[in-house]
Formats: C-alpha cells, sequence, structure tokens
C-alpha cells in the first residue's frame, strides 16, 4: 500500500521459461514516470507467453505456450502471486487468452481452436474446458497456412461476443458464448495470405484494426456489434518502406481517446504511429520509432506509456506517448529473459 491507502500498482510480464524466461514476473509500477521494477517471479507454469488480470486485480490468468497447451490461475496477493490449482488442459500451443461471462477464453494456435473455461467464484478454473470452438480452411502461405492458427481471441465491446483471429485462414471468427459453449456465428474473410495475428477495437466501438503478421499491414474494419459482423475497408502499410529483411508486425494497441494507434514490429524492430480519421475509418501513418530492443513481441498502453515485451534481447522496453504527436519516446528499460507480454493492474 502507498499514502492515502491507494494500492500501487503492478505490471506482470509474460516469458518463456523453455528460452531461459523466469516465469511471470511481478514488478512495481512507479507514479508518474511508468517505470518498472522487478519484485518477484513464479515459475509454476511453463512457457506462460500471454496473460490477463480479472477486473478485481485479484486474479491473474496465464496461458501455457507448450504443445499439449493449458491455462492457469495465480492468486494476486500482496503483488505476489501463488497458483490456484493445476493448469487446466486447453488445446495445443496457446497464444492469447481474454475474460468474457464467466470464462477464459483461450486462442490455440497450433490445434487451430478457440476454448472456454468457466471461472469458479473463488477465481479458480474449473477442471475442462465447457466448450471448444475448431477452426477449419488454410491459406495461400505454405509454410504458415497449411491448417488454422488461431492466434488471438477477445470480447467485443459490448462484451457480446467472442472474436478470434485466425492467422492460418486469413479470417476472423464471431462467436457466442451461451451456457459455456461455443458457437460460431459469423467468419469473415481477409486478403488472401495477409495473415492476421492480432485485432484493436477502437473505443467509440464501430471500428476495429487487425495486425497481419505474413504482410507488414493493418486492416482496418467497420465493426457492427448489434449484427456481430466485421467488414474490411483498407489496408496500411505498417512500415514507410518495403523492409530490407524479417517484418512481423505483431502487437497493437489503440490509445483511449481513439486518436492514435501502434503497431509492433518483430525484424524492423521498429513501433509504428498512426492517426486515426474519418471517425475511425483511416490510418494516417505519423511515423516510427526503434523498440528498444530485438523482436517485439507484445505491446501494451497504460496510463500514457507503451510497454514493449522484447523476446531476443530479453527486456521491457516503455515509452511515454505525446499526447499532442501521438509519437513514442523511450524512457527506459528492465531486463526480463525472453519476454512476451505485459499486463498492467
Amino acid at each position: 500500500m502507498v499514502d492515502g491507502g491507494r494500492r500501487e500498482r503492478r505490471a506482470f510480464i509474460g516469458s518463456f521459461t523453455a528460452a531461459g524466461g523466469p516465469g511471470v514476473v511481478t514488478a512495481a509500477v512507479a507514479e508518474p514516470d511508468g517505470s518498472l521494477t522487478l519484485l518477484s517471479a513464479a515459475d509454476d507454469v511453463r512457457d506462460p507467453s500471454y496473460l490477463a488480470l480479472s477486473p478485481d486485480g485479484g486474479t491473474l490468468y496465464a496461458v501455457s505456450e507448450t504443445t499439449e497447451g493449458a491455462v492457469a490461475a495465480y492468486r494476486v496477493k500482496d503483488g505476489a502471486l501463488e497458483l490456484a490449482g493445476p493448469p487446466v488442459r486447453v488445446g495445443g500451443g496457446p497464444t492469447h487468452l481474454s475474460l468474457l461471462d464467466g470464462h477464459v477464453l483461450t486462442a490455440n494456435y497450433g490445434s487451430g481452436s478457440v476454448s472456454a473455461v468457466p471461472i469458479r467464484a473463488d477465481g479458480r478454473l474449473a477442471h475442462a474446458p465447457s466448450g471448444i470452438l475448431w477452426h477449419t480452411g488454410s491459406g495461400p502461405h505454405e509454410k504458415r497456412q497449411r491448417e488454422p492458427h488461431a492466434h488471438q481471441v477477445q470480447p467485443d465491446p459490448a462484451g457480446r461476443w467472442a472474436v478470434s483471429v485466425d492467422l492460418g485462414t486469413d479470417s476472423v471468427r464471431v462467436c457466442g458464448l451461451e451456457g459455456g459453449a461455443l458457437a460460431l456465428h459469423r467468419e469473415i474473410a481477409l486478403r488472401p495470405g495477409s495473415g492476421p495475428r492480432h485485432l484493436a477495437f477502437h473505443p467509440a466501438g464501430r471500428h476495429a484494426y487487425v495486425v497481419n503478421e505474413l504482410t507488414p499491414t493493418v486492416t482496418v474494419c467497420h465493426w457492427d456489434g448489434e449484427a456481430g459482423s466485421l467488414r474490411p475497408l483498407a489496408e496500411t502499410p505498417v512500415l514507410p518502406a518495403a523492409p530490407a529483411g524479417d517484418a512481423y508486425p505483431s502487437g497493437i494497441a489503440v490509445a483511449p481517446d481513439g486518436r492514435f494507434v501502434w503497431v509492433a514490429t518483430r525484424g524492423e524492430n521498429v513501433l509504428s504511429a498512426f492517426a486515426v480519421e474519418a471517425d475511425g475509418e483511416r490510418l494516417r501513418p505519423l511515423g516510427t520509432v526503434p523498440c528498444g530492443g530485438d523482436w517485439p513481441r507484445a505491446l501494451t498502453l497504460s496510463g500514457g506509456f507503451l510497454y514493449v515485451a522484447n523476446e531476443r534481447s530479453g527486456d521491457v522496453t516503455w515509452f511515454a506517448v505525446d499526447p499532442s504527436t501521438g509519437l513514442p519516446e523511450r524512457v527506459g528499460a528492465v531486463g526480463v529473459p525472453a519476454a512476451s507480454c505485459v499486463v498492467l493492474g
């Protein structure tokens, strides 16, 4: 606790234990500069590559991005983590998770599926998924799109739909969750070979931005929450020029006021900033800045700062965002081997 009884903010950092990562790292977040100070690590779960915090901040959920694939729950006590039961098998190679209607949803890249695991009243997980939705299809990329690869799943802004992004099938699926069962409502095709990875909604709830991994672009889409429908409008390049080598976009973040969008790109190791125009329908490039490390896997915006998990250089860098221009400026960094994501509470 801090003065006045206000709870000190915490950050939780995922990492790949198979590559030397410490597991889930807890850090203190300083005000007002957003800097991180490492406090402790929990290595109970293998390869906890992506994390999600409960709304009350009392439980942290982590995928185990392994071949067999699992999700686990941690109790958060004074910033420390305590495993709350054994990990639950969900599907091969889960890369993302989110919370919807009393369930943890996981996107399982290896098995090409989305799973729903019920959350008990005390925050612990049920022993098995209540629903699994199997994706079908493929794409033109010979190595990366031979089969479905669900990469992300999250609620829509109204919390009515589960929206999953599939890199292997160049599509976004909109699903309903009723009684723990996942039912496909609609599948939206994106450009063949684009390789969609993650999606972020505009705060007004009428547009969404899909970052594509296999072609360095962002697809701007119109979102109809009533109909549960996504309509692609345009594709915007992430980089100002054709990349000289590898360029694989990863994370995407949208400003709370909807004025800016940021994208991280691995290989080029940059953050790209965009101005949002035409009520959300157009992205105008503002420029790029170095991400401060190597292989930025995930990007998180919190408190006016962008946090970047740089997997290969093994660090987390953070950037202050200029509120008038939207351009990030590097402020600091902390070492976390094989860092994969950052979640702030």
